[in-house]
């Protein structure tokens, strides 16, 4: 007997109880008329009683059949909908997008560029995860996130990268500091000084210690910090040096005093990437947002 009801069915039942016509409802619906009548008749036969009373001026619902359309329209409110969310979720209109992204990245263009996608994607629904850089790749793998923003200088096995910003880092000083004049500077000419680092395996500290290893001299680390606002709080102190991102750091630079001093090291200009498996495609709205992020 459930085989026999169908949306199709229901919403001809529907149309002539409204109508208090079959011919109506078969021109509403755009279907014959004998074959408005023939879905009402099976139906009938299929539950076992009558739906309709039919006369030459039309027809009208049983009582079992008042039940039915009852019912019948709610069940059909919850399909419409179903259907809706469905075709938006397949369209990248609406869904869940888990992302995990760097530090520069949360603090430098995702929280504006994720405001102006929200307000036109009311229905795309974000989950967003600080990870440093190197934690990020296998955040992807494992299926834990759908695309993750890394400052890394290649793509690891199994992903890809799509260039997103680049931003630029800076040596910090105190603004007293003997280094705070100089227009610029390698990083060096800098490694006798004390640093204040974010926590080992960032992908900022990695560069710090590859880039001092290059130059023959170790990374002299006095402190290390979870984020730039501690960082930025422990060099204006005078505690030491440090290398950020300047278009992270803004913020601080106003109200601490600090000097911030280019790098001309080819690394101190960073490209952040999108990474992406390469093994599965981007869920619809996943790939909706990674396009808006890239255009």
């Amino acid at each position: 007997m459930n085989e026999s009801i169908d949306l199709g069915t229901l919403r001809v039942v529907i149309a002539a109880a409204d109508l208090g016509s079959i011919s109506a409802a078969s021109e509403r619906l755009q279907l014959a008329v004998a074959a408005a009548s023939s879905r009402i008749t099976g139906l009938e036969e299929a539950l076992g009683f009558r739906v309709f009373e039919r006369s030459s001026r039309g027809v009208k619902l049983t009582p079992a059949g008042q039940m039915l359309v009852q019912r019948s329209r709610a069940l059909l409110t919850d399909a419409d909908r179903l259907a809706q969310h469905l075709q938006g979720y397949s369209q990248g209109m609406q869904g869940q997008v888990r992302v995990v992204a760097n530090t520069s990245a949360l603090l430098e263009v995702l929280p504006q560029r994720l405001a102006q996608f929200m307000t036109a994607h009311p229905l795309i629904h974000i989950d967003l995860e600080e990870r440093g850089s190197p934690e990020i790749p296998l955040s992807l793998i494992e299926g834990r996130a759908d695309f993750g923003v890394v400052d890394l200088p290649v793509p690891p096995a199994g992903l890809k990268f799509a260039p997103f910003f680049t931003d630029t880092l800076v040596l910090l000083t105190p603004r007293s500091h003997r280094l705070a004049s100089r227009k610029r500077l390698r990083l060096a000419d800098a490694l006798d000084e004390p640093f204040i680092t974010l926590s080992d395996g960032t992908a900022l500290s990695n560069r710090l210690t590859a880039s001092a290893a290059s130059a023959g001299k170790p990374l002299n680390v006095r402190m290390r910090m979870r984020g730039f606002d501690a960082v930025c709080r422990m060099v204006a102190a005078g505690l030491g040096v440090g290398v950020l991102p300047l278009e992270a750091v803004a913020p601080q630079l106003a109200h601490l005093p600090l000097t911030a001093v280019p790098l001309t090291d080819p690394w101190a200009r960073r490209t952040h990437h999108i990474a992406t498996r390469t093994d599965a495609p981007l869920a619809p709205a996943a790939a909706t947002l990674v396009r808006a992020l890239l255009s």
